[in-house]
């Protein structure tokens, strides 16, 4: 018989906090279930900040997790501007800042991430924007109608969704990668050549293995520089240069440029200080079990700020379909289910007409097959003992969702016919 008293708090109001709040109502409808956001409306998708948001077409509330009616249709209470201070494991109580103590009888964490700062570029220093939430969104989005320049310091996946939602604005776009390549920890170096052609047509001008000594942007009349070093100085006149309203950076290559704004796309770092606070098990992100349970059995974690057990070992993702589908099994484990975590990890980035995609666990050593395809299209296998362990495409949705199904269910595969574009996937499947 379920416990009508039970008292169930979620941390978090992003896709894997809002997921989990609703699997814990579902699993027991008896149960009060508190969805704690520190952010002010409606959880929202985020996917689209980098892209939708900033041209325009789309807002974030018209993309709300839970659906046309929110999460209180699902009769689950969203307290919003609740910022949580601390995690009393003892009296089983989350502390918020405005001093309210709120009771749990499991309580799941799910504090996402945080944007990697430059030292020489920190959040706060003028003309400089970094991206995780609305208001990040808005801001840039009103940058960019005031701007003619934009320098992007990052290759990955955001920092490159930024520079074709700007590039498509007509604005000019530079983008500094200090890896020989871009996209060099997502996809081949194929793929990724693909990706930057596809920039390079859009008039993007890409600064491979080129990094920031030094940053300054003019302030109330006199110029602000970040050093490497992350030391901050104030003067009239600074060697790296500047002009009213601009931004001017340093290169490592010793070559000056100046810009209207700035977007770092450095990648993440799990928000785990409110875990750590309370002395639950870190390495780097909250470790948890294959069922989502932290160090302490009352309390759970999902999402990107977690470490779980992969089948390589103990691993952190950060994507959209890892926070919906862990932080559904957390919620519901929080209510009293017990399942075990089994994914197969995917992505997915939307930049020009290229849609690019990912899938699978990939493996040190797998055999690489290409499928042939006519114009951007791009299908790549990785293939280890026999069977498709992960993939890798650009515009061939329908390919990677039947790919998808093989991995998952290791279905063993015949090298040649994968790469023989006459031979349906899907027909692999019925074998």
């Amino acid at each position: 018989m379920q416990d009508a008293s039970r008292h169930i708090l979620v941390i978090g109001g992003g896709p894997a906090g809002t997921f989990a709040a609703l699997a814990a109502k579902t699993q027991d409808p008896a149960a009060a279930v508190v969805l704690l956001t520190d952010e002010s409306c409606e959880p929202y998708e985020k996917p689209p900040l980098s892209k939708g948001v900033l041209l325009g077409k789309v807002r974030p509330a018209d993309a709300p997790i839970a659906g046309p009616g929110g999460i209180a249709a699902r009769e689950v209470v969203l307290e919003v501007r609740a910022r949580c201070r601390a995690i009393d494991r003892e009296e089983k109580t989350v502390i918020l800042e405005d001093g309210r103590r709120l009771p749990y009888d499991a309580l799941v964490i799910a504090t996402g991430s945080l944007v990697r700062e430059l030292p020489q570029l920190p959040a706060g220093m003028p003309r400089v924007h970094y991206l995780r939430t609305e208001a990040d969104a808005h801001a840039l989005k009103g940058a960019l109608t005031h701007g003619s320049h934009l320098l992007v310091v990052g290759g990955g996946l955001i920092g490159l969704e930024v520079a074709a939602s700007a590039a498509e604005l007509g604005i000019r776009v530079t983008v500094l990668e200090i890896a020989p390549r871009i996209l060099a920890r997502v996809c081949d170096e194929e793929t990724a050549g693909i990706v930057e052609a596809a920039h390079r047509r859009h008039g993007v001008d890409l600064r491979l293995g080129c990094g920031i000594v030094s940053a300054a942007a003019g302030v109330d009349g006199r110029i602000a520089v970040r050093l490497t070093s992350g030391e901050g100085l104030t003067a009239d006149l600074v060697v790296v240069g500047t002009v009213d309203g601009r931004i001017a950076v340093r290169l490592t290559s010793g070559e000056g440029l100046t810009a209207d704004l700035v977007v770092v796309g450095t990648g993440a770092r799990p928000n785990d200080q409110l875990a750590a606070g309370a002395g639950l098990a870190i390495d780097d992100g909250v470790v948890v079990d294959e069922y989502c349970r932290t160090s302490d059995p009352a309390i759970f974690a999902a999402g990107d700020v977690v470490r779980f057990p992969g089948p390589h070992g103990p691993v952190r993702l950060e994507n959209w379909r890892h926070a919906q589908d862990q932080g559904g099994i957390a919620g519901r484990n929080a209510a009293g289910a017990r399942e075990a975590y089994r994914t197969v990890p995917s992505f997915w980035s939307e930049q020009y007409d290229l849609y690019i995609q990912g899938v699978g666990w990939p493996v040190a050593g797998s055999e690489r097959v290409r499928r042939p395809l006519p114009g951007h299209a791009v299908l790549a296998f990785d293939i280890s003992e026999g069977r498709v362990v992960a993939a890798m495409g650009i515009n061939v949705q329908r390919d990677l969702a039947a790919v998808r199904r093989l991995i998952e269910r290791r279905v063993p595969v015949d090298a040649a016919a994968l790469a023989d574009p006459a031979q349906p996937l899907a027909a692999m499947l019925k074998r």
